[in-house]
């Protein structure tokens, strides 16, 4: 319900006499409430601005405590520390709670790219966001026994977060927001104003770092640019996230070592950078780094660089009963490390309406798993997206696809331990030289341990590499 829905309902009121309609502040308070939980913050407060009685339900902290948490999945705080209100704590960090809300963010930085987590320590009052890495506990492989010239690399990935050094910091005692506070106070002459200001200046609490960074809302790009900037092949025209990854919108970027140094009338292009509140993308942002030499006023910027960052629609990587690998994981890329993933799979378009599966009376358990296996879950196309890369085949590209999990992919059931009793289908490994050249697909067979591990037999350089789950919601309260 938007505000002019609630003025609607106050017209009709006003229309209607009081045996007919009561109106809108003749309500019960619990009601009024209920009605405001509809509301986004903006429009509660421009509710607030309507009456005393409406700023008094509008200010209740109820709204902004429903508010915060909606922004923190899987982190449900218990107290507004170190604000004193959920509605100061909302506020003091209203342009960044989307960050938290959607947590998994990835970068077009260079060909490798990096996964970030955004998080709230409510000890703090901190947004904050770390890279994520995964480490292999041991190195090496072994013969697989039904094909010794077949090895099976180990992988048992080790997943941490970078906490020596944020990423994203945003602090309730910044300096925007001591200055809102101070010229709220009733002892200020001035009248606080809330300026846009696309850009803002991050103030990191550790002292590593000899880099400046600045945190730059985005501007999604209109169907027409998009259509002018999108090229069909690497890198697309800049454009991120690439076509691969599913996206509501997307936005331009401009990886340094690809498209070389940013010029002042691109950073304030029309296209480039939001003007308005309304403008902002809450999918994608970036970050400007650079380092200074000299004295603050009078120096210069060198390996000034702008990274751009995207995020995913939960749908893609939350798995369902019939799109069971959906999901976040980490693979095993040999001498590349780890690299993490986005097992996509698309919804397959039914012909007209099917009834939902139900168990048969002459059907045992196990006869009507099998054939909810076959009907419902094999069955339809998977996708691996590199969320980070590797000098071969960088992020943003499918690594390997199966086009079928059905009947037509189907290769056998593995009889060979360690994959005894999985499923085998066909796949195509996605391989390219250095610097991402003559990029081809290779035959290769997707084995489907279980829904959590996954193995891909490389059949042309006669290897068997593992792929892992990861669980992100484990990494989204501080300890």
């Amino acid at each position: 319900m938007s505000i002019s829905d609630l003025s609607s309902v106050c017209g009709s009121a006003s229309m209607a006499t009081p045996q007919d309609f009561p109106g809108l502040l003749e309500l019960p308070t619990e009601l009024i409430d209920t009605i405001i939980s509809y509301l986004t913050p903006l429009e509660i407060v421009g509710l607030s601005l309507v009456c005393r009685k409406l700023l008094g339900h509008a200010t209740d902290d109820i709204h902004w405590h429903r508010h915060v948490l909606s922004s923190l999945p899987g982190n449900k705080i218990k107290s507004p520390y170190p604000c004193k209100t959920w509605r100061e704590l909302f506020v003091a960090h209203h342009q960044y709670w989307f960050l938290t809300k959607y947590k998994v963010w990835f970068c077009d930085r260079s060909l490798t790219g990096q996964v970030v987590i955004a998080r709230y320590d409510e000890r703090r009052g901190c947004i904050e966001g770390y890279r994520l890495l995964a480490i292999r506990s041991r190195d090496g492989s072994e013969p697989w026994a039904a094909k010794p010239d077949v090895h099976i690399h180990y992988f048992e990935p080790n997943l941490t977060l970078h906490l020596d050094k944020p990423i994203l910091q945003f602090n309730v005692d910044s300096l925007e927001n001591l200055m809102r506070i101070s010229l709220s106070s009733p002892d200020s002459r001035t009248r606080a104003t809330r300026r846009f200001f696309p850009e803002h200046p991050m103030r990191y609490s550790h002292g590593s770092d000899p880099r400046f960074s600045t945190f730059v809302l985005a501007k999604p790009l209109e169907e027409r640019d998009l259509a002018r900037h999108m090229d069909d092949h690497y890198p697309y025209g800049l454009v991120w996230p690439p076509p691969t990854v599913p996206a509501t919108h997307r936005v331009l970027g401009h990886p340094a070592d690809i498209a070389g140094g940013l010029s002042h009338d691109q950073i304030t292009s029309s296209i480039w950078r939001p003007s308005n509140r309304s403008e902002v993308s809450n999918l994608t942002f970036r970050i400007r780094q650079w380092m200074e030499l000299g004295l603050p006023t009078i120096g210069f910027h060198i390996g000034e660089e702008i990274v751009t960052y995207s995020t995913l629609d939960p749908a893609l990587y939350t798995p369902t009963p019939e799109r069971p690998w959906r999901g976040i994981w980490v693979g095993d890329y040999s001498m590349h490390g780890c690299e993490f993933l986005l097992i996509n799979q698309p919804d397959v378009e039914e012909e007209g309406y099917k009834e939902p599966l139900v168990r048969l009376e002459s059907e045992s358990d196990e006869e009507f798993h099998a054939r909810f296996l076959s009907e419902k879950v094999y069955r339809g196309r998977l996708e691996a997206i590199k969320l980070t890369g590797d000098p071969n085949v960088p992020r943003g590209e499918y690594t390997f696809l199966a086009d079928d999990l059905g009947a037509d992919g189907f290769v056998c059931n593995a009889q060979e331990p360690p994959f005894q009793g999985a499923r085998v289908v066909k796949s195509r490994g996605h391989v390219a030289e250095i610097g991402f050249i003559t990029d081809r697909y290779i035959d290769s067979q997707l084995i489907l341990v279980s829904h959590n591990r996954l193995a891909q037999y490389w059949v042309e350089y006669g290897h068997i590499s593992f792929f892992e789950r990861v669980d992100i919601d484990r990494f989204l309260v501080p300890s």
